[in-house]
């Protein structure tokens, strides 16, 4: 009796070491690292307020990258040996030129099969010359956010004007879909519309908004600017190509963004919204 009195207090007393020690209890907690390095919309900015926000009130820990120096900083983005420790790898690139050990950390990540976020021009996050050793990297929108591999030619992704908007709508069938949970619509969003149609988003996934343009240069076409799949290494992908700073502003964006960092975590979408955020952050235009 008293061998098993001892084994019991003994068990209590470690599990009470485990609950009382912080950094125990902070290992518990999932990781989001947030990859940011664009030349127009602030991602670097916008991103580290959801960051904030998912700490103070999500019970998750994160880290936020950002292109060095500044956010025109094409080949450096120190720190991406985070991605070894990440729940979930959050991106929001444009055109960068990452040295190849760089690369490695995000080539990783991805191999294990781990959930993906992507905002807008990820989905053209590199620009490797033709015939450079990294140049398959152009195609990370495609094999990593089953979006278009890269801008323009044969990917036919393009936008309409700059000085155009985008009505966004939900996709009926998905009206219940949890990441949809208190996401008001129709709403509207500052982006132009970018086009995606008619080859992406790939085969297999499931799209969730469209947007269609307001004050459009050439004929309005109805395009999916939010979408959830698995890419082709079996991870969990949430994409959309909305993200422009003002679109930040939006509660009903940034309860999708919420809403879709938990899905991807495999957690229950938050029930009880904690507030919309204050996001005031500046669109650049690009160089």
């Amino acid at each position: 009796m008293k061998i098993k009195q001892l084994t019991t207090r003994l068990l209590f007393a470690l599990l009470a070491l485990l609950l009382g020690n912080p950094a125990t209890r902070a290992q518990t907690k999932p990781l989001v690292v947030f990859v940011t390095g664009d030349h127009e919309y602030s991602g670097e900015e916008t991103l580290p307020i959801i960051a904030a926000e998912l700490e103070k009130n999500y019970g998750m820990r994160t880290k936020v990258l950002k292109a060095y120096p500044d956010h025109n900083g094409e080949k450096d983005i120190p720190g991406l040996e985070a991605l070894r420790d990440a729940d979930l790898a959050v991106f929001y690139l444009r055109w960068r030129q990452l040295p190849k050990e760089q690369l490695a950390y995000i080539e990783e990540y991805l191999k294990k099969g781990k959930p993906v976020m992507g905002f807008r021009t990820t989905t053209h996050a590199f620009n490797y010359p033709k015939g450079d050793e990294n140049e398959k990297w152009n195609a990370f929108g495609e094999f990593a956010l089953n979006a278009p591999p890269g801008w323009g030619g044969a990917a036919k992704h393009t936008h309409y004007g700059h000085k155009s908007s985008t009505d966004v709508t939900i996709v009926p069938e998905q009206a219940k879909n949890p990441i949809l949970t208190g996401v008001t619509a129709p709403f509207h969003a500052r982006s132009w519309l970018y086009r995606v149609l008619p080859d992406y988003p790939t085969k297999g996934s499931t799209w969730l908004l469209m947007g269609k343009s307001v004050d459009p240069d050439k004929e309005a076409i109805e395009n999916p600017v939010a979408w959830t799949g698995k890419n082709s290494f079996g991870g969990k992908v949430f994409m959309t190509t909305l993200g422009h700073p003002e679109d930040f502003r939006l509660e009903p964006f940034q309860r999708l963004v919420v809403n879709a960092i938990h899905w991807e975590l495999g957690r229950p979408v938050p029930k009880s919204w904690k507030g919309k955020l204050d996001i005031q952050v500046p669109y650049r235009e690009a160089k």
